[in-house]
């Protein structure tokens, strides 16, 4: 009897209730452990510290007890070396993205410069700005020089011209190098070869001024206005960018059209332009500026037509007569111009440069998302 309390005694009962608070309590260790872990792993994560979880972590029982796994540190040396290369190169993040700044401003101050100058210029007393020192803004203001420029007899007239040509001359070149483009971007053309070496060719040869004022004048283009149209109505540049953009379209779209009865005008239409957006942009805006600015074709073929001037040519007219009273020892303005601001070629020239680039200042900002892209993918492979 004895024996058996004894035994009894020393016998360590344990009930359902107990097991279940151990339990609970294990888990709660597990559960402080992952937290210390993940926070060790968060404060030290720069010193270059690796900490480890088991995998079966996310496939624990609620009942059975979970041991985490023990943190495990990389070598002693590869904290410091890790941390080091990383400040190095944010160091040269840094360095490289200030004097990236620096360089970009100061381009887009060299830039913008001479735009702001001129425009300070032109609304400058002309006197006053012979005696130099104005860079940004204008130090005795008038608007003379304007006026003396739109007071001309044929700036309205020319302006009309100079529009229309230059609506007229961008929509004919842009069509017939186009088409011309279109043309040679196909592989199994007979005359590929022939035809685009004789239009670059034409980019390196020139007859010449007099045979070719002989020529126009025998096709009977002087004296009229499709002779600032017709002669330029395919350049060899521009189609060498038209065709290595429309080269590069897949010959697959060109076949699948002409598999379902489309002639080559229907998948030049329909296929090929609207793929082409971006590059008929840029030549329509290297055509259009190369339009609006010209005047020498009208001094030598049209020079007696008044009805035919150009806004350019008109200016040019200004500026020689400017100069030519000017170089006599008196302003432009004379008599008429007493006690007001009086104009000087280098005033009007400003006033006239900047009437000449505003139509041009306007358009290019409806173009250049597309002027990048055209330009770029039409001049890499030639």
């Amino acid at each position: 009897m004895e024996n058996n309390a004894n035994n009894a005694v020393n016998e360590v009962v344990v009930t359902p209730e107990v097991e279940q608070a151990a339990e609970t309590v294990a888990a709660e260790a597990v559960a402080a452990e992952a937290a210390e872990a993940v926070e060790a792993v968060e404060a030290e994560e720069d010193d270059g510290i690796i900490v480890t979880f088991p995998d079966e972590l996310d496939e624990v029982d609620n009942d059975e007890p979970v041991v985490a796994a023990a943190p495990v540190s990389a070598p002693a040396g590869a904290a410091p070396a890790k941390k080091r290369k990383r400040k190095k190169a944010a160091l040269e993040d840094v360095v490289f993205v200030t004097f990236n700044t620096i360089f970009l401003l100061l381009f887009v101050a060299i830039t913008l410069y001479p735009i702001l100058n001129t425009l300070a210029m032109s609304f400058n007393d002309g006197i006053d700005a012979l005696r130099g020192g104005i860079y940004l803004w204008p130090r005795k203001f008038t608007t003379k020089n304007y006026d003396t420029v739109f007071a001309m007899q044929g700036i309205l007239v020319g302006a009309k011209n100079s529009l229309l040509r230059t609506v007229i001359g961008t929509l004919l070149q842009l069509g017939t190098t186009a088409l011309l483009a279109y043309v040679l971007s196909i592989k199994n053309f007979v005359f590929n070869r022939g035809v685009s070496f004789f239009y670059v060719l034409t980019m390196y040869l020139n007859a010449g001024l007099i045979p070719t004022f002989l020529w126009f004048r025998d096709l009977q283009l002087t004296g009229t206005f499709w002779v600032y149209v017709i002669p330029g109505m395919v350049s060899a540049f521009n189609l060498m960018v038209l065709r290595t953009f429309m080269k590069d379209i897949p010959e697959s779209l060109r076949e699948s059209a002409q598999l379902d009865g489309a002639n080559h005008l229907t998948i030049f239409l329909k296929v090929y332009c609207p793929l082409c957006k971006p590059v008929f942009a840029t030549v329509a805006l290297f055509v259009a500026v190369y339009q609006w600015s010209s005047w020498f074709d009208n001094m030598l073929y049209n020079r007696t037509k008044s009805e035919l001037t150009t806004l350019q040519y008109e200016l040019m007219k200004l500026l020689t007569s400017v100069s030519s009273q000017a170089s006599g020892g008196n302003a432009y303005g004379g008599e008429h111009s007493a006690g007001n601001a009086q104009i000087t070629p280098t005033s009007v020239r400003a006033a006239a440069t900047i009437v000449t680039s505003a139509p041009i200042v306007v358009l290019y900002p409806f173009l250049q998302r597309y002027f990048v892209t055209g330009l770029t993918i039409g001049g890499v492979k030639g």
